[in-house]
């Protein structure tokens, strides 16, 4: 089970990057905080000082065709906020 699936890049998750050296990650929805933890800091060579996770249930749609009325959701996800040790930085855009 691979527990980062990938970072969340947007306007939000950047200023909270910027300021406070929190990133947001999608993670597997079976992985617990501790291996979130394991994962950060093998990948990126940061310390994690905290982490906070979030889940996400599957968002049920509705679209109305010509055969009729199709009913489908969303996948369930999790996310994690991490908080870096003070000094560290990860840096998303450098192995591009």
């Amino acid at each position: 089970m691979s527990v980062l699936i990938r970072p969340i890049i947007t306007e939000k998750m950047t200023a909270e990057s910027e300021l406070y050296n929190r990133y947001g990650f999608l993670v597997d929805p079976r992985a617990n905080k501790i291996q979130i933890k394991d994962a950060v800091e093998a990948t990126y060579g940061v310390s994690v000082k905290k982490v906070r996770t979030m889940n996400y249930g599957p968002t049920r749609k509705s679209r109305y065709t010509k055969t009729g009325i199709q009913h489908g959701k969303t996948n369930a996800t999790k996310k994690a906020i991490v908080d870096v040790v003070e000094g560290d930085m990860i840096d998303f855009y450098s192995n591009l």
